[in-house]
Parts: structure tokens; C-alpha cells; sequence
């Protein structure tokens, strides 16, 4: 069974973070975990400092573990049930500007103190 990471990017609507966290992790992260194929999920806020000062439009990000022979038809359920009681949206998430990308790995996991460089023993 193949592996996937889903990368969801997001932002609260108007200064309603607390609701928009309270929803997003209460009610849409187990609606979500309920398809096929989501095996798990994590949530993390933007750090405050960043590499160079760089800012982001997104301030939230969404990591999902999808595990399935078929990605299509899990990414077609998800969008099925979108505003429907089995995953009931918040009027707290900013619809405008979402980045949602699913990723394949390429490589292994690494841990520090496993990492070898190239050509080294």
C-alpha cells in the first residue's frame, strides 16, 4: 500500500483563531480521518521566528498520513464530503487562498545520527 503525506495550508477567518482551532481540531480532523485512506493527522501554527525573516500567507498547516492503493478515489471521497453532515465546515475557516497538496516520497526517513553523507562509511 502505497504512502502519502497531505500538506493542508489554511488561515481563520477574521481574528476567529480560537473558534477556527477549536473546530478544525474537535470536529474536522476525526471527520477527515474518517475516509479510507487517512490514517492520521497533525496540526502546527507558524513559528514566529522564520529563516531570513520570510513571511507566509498561511498561518496553519495541516499534515495528514495517507496510506491507500488508491489516492484518487480517497482524494474523491474527501471532496465528496466536503459540507455534508459527514464533514460539516466552519464558517471560522478563510476559504480564499487554502493550498492543499498531496506528496509521494521519494526517500527514506532520516533520523539525526543515521544521516551518512554521500560516499562516507
Amino acid at each position: 500500500m502505497a504512502r502519502y503525506v497531505f500538506v493542508v495550508l489554511t488561515n481563520a477567518s477574521g481574528g476567529r483563531d480560537d473558534e477556527f482551532n477549536d473546530w478544525y481540531n474537535g470536529r474536522h480532523i476525526p471527520d477527515v480521518l474518517q475516509i479510507p485512506g487517512f490514517v492520521a493527522a497533525q496540526r502546527f501554527r507558524l513559528a514566529d521566528a522564520q529563516m531570513n525573516d520570510m513571511s507566509s500567507p498561511w498561518r496553519y498547516l495541516a499534515l495528514y498520513e495517507i496510506e491507500t492503493a488508491d489516492l484518487a478515489g480517497a482524494l474523491k471521497e474527501l471532496t465528496a464530503r466536503v459540507g455534508t453532515p459527514a464533514m460539516v465546515m466552519s464558517d471560522t475557516l478563510n476559504m480564499e487562498g487554502i493550498g492543499a497538496y498531496v506528496f509521494a516520497p521519494i526517500a527514506e526517513r532520516v533520523v539525526a545520527g543515521q544521516a551518512r553523507p554521500a560516499g562516507k562509511a
